[in-house]
């Protein structure tokens, strides 16, 4: 079968190949590369993680999918999918194709090439990188009762203790089951999505790991390997935070007076100028979007606060000459870090010491050495709008002349159609809030508040409203229609519009606006923040399917399946879980359709007789999967979304009437907290929208951090300074919490190491262009920062890989034994993939943080039956289904043309936009893509390039 199956794909190939030779002057070498690739088969997933894909091919199948550029770069550390045909800009694409990738021809052979690596790095991360710190390890490792761990799917640790108030509820000390109540909505603190475990994701649980819990906390200096990794070189402030920030972080300013540390000039003037290194395909909404979102999914702080002991920031010693030296005030000086700040500890759950079992002879960690909680649900469910426990939820105010309603208050005299649906009320004396918050706009999470909160808040505030709006509505016109919501209790009995209550209509909402929330982040802001064709594809197969209909490549990766997991029937059915990471339907609706006689994962058939049931717990629990390991996001998803760096330091202001003109440059740290609302009141949410929409935000990059962040004033603190360096502290926050360096976090998610600081320079570049020369200075920097020693060879320093030729990874990473070698190891994660310029077209973050999101981007879809199985109208009304699925509620709306080459709809975030704000539909009428600047030109297929479209040509941002 096997041989068959490629030999036929051999013939499919070559003879698409050959086709594509007479139109593309394609040459026979890559014809005979793709004959071999064909006849070796596909490669076996690893069995062992020393044997990892490393997102690296045979020659054969380089010169396949990209010809001679894929095949140059292949002794790079880098991926190779990034240099295979069509998976960049217009250049990348085979000269004189047309703008179609057909499958078998070199545009489409480079982009298939590229999903299925893809492909293969997911299947591999979920099977060597799920390790929960709550005490299910040891049965994920070795089984239970006869059950391989990874098909495991009840733990104990997820059930709800004896203190709980809902203990009783969920079945006590027996069998525990959510059912009734707990099942028909999101639930304040996050238990019950999933029936069986309630517990799970739900606030106070456990941060989860993605790395080995061995390679956790290098410097407690615990693991032998993390010893030899790493000497006596590392602590949690060595090397110096400050001084990282400074040297390596410190946007450098051309004219420092028109910045003034962020501050800008008096009266917001226009004048000033605070230089930063832009992209040109993502803009300011995408900055603040991903600080909206990370307020849903993790919070290490209990209430904006840390533990009450305070500690030392850096600014204490510095490498010179490769040794260390304490720093002299007039060195701090010059330098502009601080001896005297101060920041309190961060927050930990369990620093006692880890139990250990054996497996396979060897004894292995439980969990990581310490375990921190996570303070608010792990659930993609809008938490920080609508609260993730009681004292949050006391926060989120209600209308009460319509309790189905968030409580948005108009403003006189604003006469734009969206101004009438107003503006989130401020906190009220009573509320139950941080000093801090005092005068800030009332909402479950007020933390970190700025414009950009203030903006995302009052945005989805307004479609929640619009939505109760649509409903009621419907309900006036057809009171005794269906409206789809049933309660479980009564499963048989429908429940009519008109007798839908506030509280239910509320909680449909709720549902509605976080499904809304996740489809942009997952199908428009991903895909601008990684702008080329195969993540396109990708990002909208995690939501709705890749590849539709009976084709070569969704057979490839069935075959891809069927050989890697077997052909038992238990095998199958946990095999095809993974099958539609790529090939299946989607993950979105997942399970949410049951049929006689077919299996939980069936699509939609109108032919067929829909048999889910609201009380079949295994029909409203049947589309999630863990793949053995309870969701929680682990610590490492929370290190690779530090991205300050996309700040700007000034906003550039504009006004509706003339978008082309940037009225003022409003420092960010001016609209943070309290503040935050009366600019927000005074200049109108669509201002706000178009500032940000047209504005560029900042690349991920070295000395690219804004200069605000690394001065911010904190006088809650009482400390000599009363101010902070944010940038640095994110680096002391990342030691705390165990985070592996950046070589062996590499390592650990299964990428090539570097050997050298110079491995980070773009290999692409010519040598000595000024790009080139440039990425050369930030390294001298590096190896500055950092240091080198001489290595050893005897000392192993990680089981996570192994060089090409099967030897052990050594102190020395290949180079001779005693020789003067780069610090490498020592390079906190965050500053590694700053550091990387080599990057696929059009990524925004590195290939590093990009691995973290393979896996966990597509488990927080997979493990949220609210996403899966219970999308459904008995949780969110037949309204509700179809305002999700079609991004509103009058149907699907196709954009004019065909952006980089494809027929899409109107992206969900642009429909949000034009319902909250449609006085600016003259201007969202340019826009594809919300977060892709909004006065830029597209080009073709995937452009970079900073130009005007029409009607922007007079814009200041393109002088």
């Amino acid at each position: 079968m096997r041989r068959a199956v490629c030999a036929l794909l051999l013939i499919l190939i070559v003879m698409g190949g050959c086709a594509g030779a007479k139109k593309r002057l394609e040459g026979q070498r890559d014809l005979d590369s793709c004959a071999k690739m064909a006849a070796s088969g596909f490669r076996p997933v690893a069995g062992e993680r020393t044997e990892r894909f490393l997102g690296k091919v045979q020659e054969a199948t380089a010169r396949c999918r990209g010809g001679e550029k894929a095949a140059a770069f292949r002794s790079a550390p880098w991926l190779d999918w990034s240099n295979y045909w069509a998976t960049g800009d217009l250049s990348s694409r085979v000269p004189g194709s047309d703008r179609t990738n057909r499958h078998l021809d070199p545009n489409g052979r480079g982009i298939d090439g590229a999903l299925l690596d893809l492909e293969y790095q997911r299947v591999e991360l979920v099977k060597f990188n799920l390790f929960d710190n709550s005490g299910t390890y040891p049965d994920y490792v070795q089984g239970r009762d006869g059950i391989p761990g990874a098909a495991l799917k009840v733990w104990d640790t997820m059930r709800l203790q004896n203190r709980h108030p809902n203990y009783a509820a969920v079945g006590g000390d027996g069998p525990q089951l959510c059912r009734g109540e707990l099942i028909r909505y999101r639930t304040p603190t996050g238990i019950c999505n999933d029936l069986k475990n309630p517990a799970m994701g739900s606030t106070q649980m456990p941060f989860a790991r993605n790395v080995q819990f061995e390679a956790t906390f290098p410097d407690l200096g615990k693991d032998e390997l993390a010893r030899n990794r790493h000497g006596d070189r590392i602590g949690l402030l060595t090397p110096d935070p400050q001084v990282i920030s400074r040297k390596l972080f410190t946007r450098p300013q051309s004219q420092p007076e028109k910045c003034r540390e962020g501050q800008g000039l008096p009266g917001d003037s226009p004048e000033a100028n605070c230089d930063y290194k832009k992209a040109p395909f993502f803009n300011v909404l995408a900055a603040f979007w991903i600080q909206f979102m990370t307020h849903d999914w993790f919070s290490h702080l209990e209430e904006g606060e840390n533990g009450p002991e305070m500690m030392a920031v850096g600014c204490a010693t510095q490498k010179v000459a490769n040794v260390e030296q304490p720093i002299t005030p007039e060195e701090a000086t010059k330098l502009g870090c601080r001896p005297d700040d101060r920041m309190e500890k961060s927050l930990t759950a369990d620093e006692s010491d880890p139990a250990t079992f054996i497996h396979k002879g060897k004894r292995v960690l439980t969990r990581a050495y310490k375990t921190t909680n996570n303070n608010v649900t792990a659930w993609w469910d809008a938490s920080q709008i609508y609260g993730y426990d009681e004292r949050s939820r006391r926060r989120v105010k209600r209308d009460p002349a319509d309790r189905a309603k968030l409580l948005l208050v108009s403003i006189p005299q604003r006469e734009a159609a969206g101004e009438k649906t107003g503006y989130l009320p401020p906190f009220s004396p009573g509320d139950p809030i941080h000093p801090a918050w005092s005068g800030q706009e009332a909402t479950a999470f007020p933390d970190n508040w700025s414009i950009g909160m203030s903006f995302y808040h009052n945005l989805f505030a307004r479609e929640h409203n619009l939505f109760v709006d649509a409903f009621r509505t419907q309900a006036a016109e057809m009171p005794e229609a269906d409206s789809g919501l049933r309660n479980p209790a009564r499963p048989d009995t429908v429940i009519r519009n008109k007798e839908v209550t506030d509280d239910e209509l509320f909680e449909a909402a709720r549902l509605v606006v976080s499904a809304e929330i996740a489809k942009i982040h997952t199908i428009e802001w991903t895909p601008q923040l990684l702008y080329d064709e195969p993540l396109f594809l990708g990002m909208n197969s995690n939501w709705s399917g890749l590849i539709h209909g009976d084709n070569l490549v969704s057979r490839a990766l069935e075959k891809i399946v069927v050989d890697n997991f077997g052909a038992s029937e238990n095998a199958r059915k946990a095999g095809q879980w993974y099958s539609v990471f790529a090939s299946g339907p989607g993950i979105f609706g997942l399970g949410s359709r049951v049929y006689s006689d077919d299996a939980i994962l069936a699509k939609f058939d109108p032919k067929k007789t829909d048999t889910w049931n609201v009380a079949n717990p295994d029909h409203v629990n049947g589309g999630i999967n863990h793949f053995g390991s309870p969701f929680n996001f682990p610590e490492e998803f929370v290190t690779v979304y530090r991205l300050h760096a996309l700040v700007p330091d000034l906003i550039e202001f504009r006004e509706a009437g003339d978008p082309n003109v940037i009225r003022n440059k409003i420092p960010v740290i001016e609209t943070f907290r309290g503040k935050a609302t009366a600019a927000m009141e005074s200049r109108g949410l669509a201002n706000w929208a178009l500032s940000m929409g047209r504005q560029r935000l900042g690349l991920l990059t070295l000395q690219n951090q804004p200069q605000f962040l690394q001065n911010l004033p904190m006088p809650r603190l009482q400390t000599a300074t009363n101010t902070l360096d944010v940038p640095a502290l994110d680096l002391i926050r990342d030691r705390e919490r165990g985070v592996p360096r950046f070589n062996e976090f590499r390592r650990q998610y299964g990428l090539k190491q570097l050997t050298r600081f110079d491995d980070f320079i773009d290999p692409r570049l010519p040598k000595d262009s000024p790009e080139e020369v440039e990425q050369r200075r930030l390294v001298g920097l590096l190896r500055e920062v950092y240091g080198q020693h001489i290595c050893d060879a005897s000392k192993v320093i990680t089981s996570a890989q192994v060089n090409d030729d099967g030897t052990p990874i050594t102190d020395c990473l290949g180079h001779p034994d005693g020789s003067l070698v780069d610090n490498i190891e020592d390079v906190d994660t965050v500053v590694g993939w700053l550091s990387e310029f080599t990057r696929p077209h059009g990524f925004a973050i590195s290939e590093t943080q990009f691995q973290v999101f393979i896996l966990n981007a597509s488990r927080r879809l997979f493990s949220d039956r609210f996403f899966t199985s219970s999308f459904r109208p008995e949780f969110y009304t037949h309204l509700g289904v179809e305002w999700v699925t079609n991004n509103g509620p009058d149907g699907k709306v196709i954009e004019k043309g065909t952006p980089n080459g494809h027929l899409v709809e109107v992206s969900p975030l642009k429909r949000v936009l034009l319902r909250a704000t449609p006085e600016l539909a003259p201007e969202l009428a340019h826009v594809v893509n919300a977060f892709d600047p909004w006065g830029r030109d597209r080009g073709e297929y995937y452009s970079l390039e900073w130009k005007p479209r029409p009607g922007a040509e007079g814009d200041e941002a393109f002088k």
